[in-house]
This record gives structure tokens, C-alpha cells and sequence, in this order.
């Protein structure tokens, strides 16, 4: 029976790596980020939906988007997936399970904040992880 249960578990960890390994549809539409789905493991500074709503990030220094991925190569098990002078998307990777998380950031030079966006790949709730990792830079950007 445990022999079963071990092969059973395997062969669902396996489906979640693969599936894991998606991008997630988000990017840049009509100079917005995409909104979060009907799901509560995102937050967006672009949204108005409370359950997934925060504030932009302050735009630091004479170039915000530099300083801004300067913290986020800092973070652990960080990788960027796309570094663009207003644009960055980069994935966090979860210690234990290896879940990935996107994280994308546009700057607003009129408004001089950075917009946030960051959502689970998978699963259904992220017991705050986005909102915590978005607080986390948002304070190593005022310090």
C-alpha cells in the first residue's frame, strides 16, 4: 500500500514541476499590467479589487528600474526573465517545493512610481506570499 501511495505522490509532484514551469500570462497591455485572476495568491498596484490590491512601489534614485532590479537580484532564488528599461519580470523560486512565483514591475515616470504585479504560477491561495515579497522590496527600496 505505501509502495502505491509513494507512486501515486511522485507522479503528482511531477505534473506540478511541469506545469510549474509555465510562464503565466501577464506583460504589458495598452501600458498596464495584466489584472490578477479570480484567485487570492496575486497582488496588483494596478487593480481595485481589495482582496489583490496594493500600492505602487516608490520610483528611487535617477534610474528607479536599475535600482529596482538591483533589489530583486539580491533576493534569493530570484531569476530576471526580462530587464527593459521601464519593464522588469523576474521569477522567486520557493525554498522547500520549488513553486515559482512572476513578479513584474513597470515604471510610471509621470506618476514616478513603479506599478507591481505579482502572482502565483499555481495552486489556488499563497497565504500571503506575494503581498509579503512586494512589502519586502518596497522596504529595501526606502532604506
Amino acid at each position: 500500500m505505501m509502495f502505491w501511495v509513494a507512486i501515486v505522490f511522485s507522479l503528482l509532484l511531477s505534473i506540478a514541476i511541469f506545469f510549474n514551469l509555465r510562464p503565466v500570462a501577464g506583460g504589458i497591455d495598452e501600458g498596464r499590467l495584466a489584472p490578477c485572476p479570480n484567485k487570492p495568491n496575486c497582488v496588483c498596484s494596478q487593480d481595485t479589487n481589495p482582496e489583490h490590491a496594493i500600492e505602487p512601489l516608490p520610483a528611487v534614485g535617477t534610474d528607479p528600474m536599475r535600482t529596482l532590479a538591483q533589489v530583486v537580484k539580491q533576493m534569493p532564488r530570484t531569476a530576471i526573465v526580462v530587464e527593459m528599461p521601464n519593464y522588469l519580470h523576474a521569477t522567486f523560486q520557493s525554498k522547500v517545493f520549488r513553486f515559482i512565483d512572476d513578479v513584474e514591475f513597470l515604471y510610471d515616470p509621470e506618476e514616478k512610481v513603479i506599478q507591481v504585479r505579482s502572482a502565483s504560477r499555481l495552486g489556488y491561495r499563497d497565504f500571503g506570499v506575494n503581498r509579503e515579497r512586494v512589502e519586502q522590496i518596497r522596504n529595501a527600496l526606502t532604506l
